[in-house]
């Protein structure tokens, strides 16, 4: 395991693309003070057409926001921003993350603080960080479906009076381990996360917080049928495969649901690239954690 460092600046910023919080029609205060801020510095605004019929203005497609954009920037809470670096992934772009939510992991920069943080990225008083995302490959004998993580991806019972009843299979080119039978999950399922999700489904389920700069795969059992299952911590460079007969639910990052009877298997591993998100220099995780897991109150 290693973390994943970067002093990389952005050198020309000329248009941004917007989403913001899905079904919210009263974030047009904070749409006017980034508009203003970005104009002063001669930046092209953009919104997707959803974000933009919310905010009553013009907007374009988001595959077209995406390719045109410098920057991304999200209005809401940490689910805006995920969707946002999910959908966008594959234009590789920087993301910026503007709180209008509750929790705040990810989003960092609040209303009040859009103005002096904006003219702060034009004078390079700002930091980028590489958050590691996980490749899942959905296995058929027809065709395989290839999907991207930021958070988690979990295994879940079909229903209430159901349990999950799963294989796990582990591999590693860099230690020349073939595929090698690692355990056999049976209870309510089982929670793949990347260190960015793991304050998420993971921490709830009694899983590790991981630094979200680190490289690594988080395995957690969520109330399992037996009290030897423990989460497991992997390094980036193993890839781990889940293997079922019975019904079994896929859901990726809370938003994409698949079921695994459809599959052979589903096989999931650290990807290549990662989401660059733009955060305040002075930013610092564990004063994040201490304020929203309440430590040392």
């Amino acid at each position: 395991m290693h973390l994943i460092t970067s002093k990389d600046k952005l050198t020309d910023i000329k248009t941004a693309g917007l989403s913001i919080r899905p079904n919210s029609s009263d974030l047009k205060p904070y749409y006017e003070i980034l508009k203003s801020i970005l104009l002063k510095h001669g930046v092209t605004l953009y919104a997707d057409t959803q974000s933009a019929k919310l905010l009553d203005i013009e907007g374009i497609p988001r595959k077209e926001m995406y390719a045109k954009s410098d920057i991304l920037i999200s209005i809401g809470g940490d689910g805006t921003l995920l969707s946002l670096s999910r959908r966008s992934y594959h234009y590789d772009k920087p993301i910026l993350g503007i709180n209008a939510g509750n929790l705040g992991f990810l989003t960092d920069i609040k209303l009040y603080e859009i103005e002096d943080f904006i003219t702060k990225i034009f004078i390079g008083e700002y930091r980028i960080d590489h958050r590691m995302v996980l490749e899942v490959e959905l296995i058929s004998k027809v065709e395989n479906k290839h999907l991207i993580a930021f958070n988690d991806i979990v295994l879940s019972r079909p229903s209430i009076d159901g349990m999950v009843n799963v294989n796990a299979y582990v591999s590693s080119s860099e230690v020349h381990m073939d595929k090698k039978h690692l355990n056999h999950y049976y209870g309510d399922g089982v929670i793949v996360s990347t260190p960015t999700g793991s304050t998420a489904y993971n921490l709830s389920a009694g899983g590790p917080i991981v630094y979200p700069l680190t490289q690594a795969l988080i395995i957690t059992p969520i109330c399992p049928h037996s009290l030897t299952q423990r989460p497991l911590v992997l390094p980036a460079d193993f890839e781990v495969t889940f293997e079922s007969e019975d019904e079994t639910i896929i859901v990726i990052d809370g938003q994409d649901i698949y079921n695994l009877k459809f599959f052979d298997a589903i096989r999931i591993k650290v990807a290549q690239k990662s989401v660059r998100m733009i955060h305040r220099i002075e930013r610092n995780y564990f004063d994040v954690l201490k304020q929203k897991l309440h430590w040392g109150s």
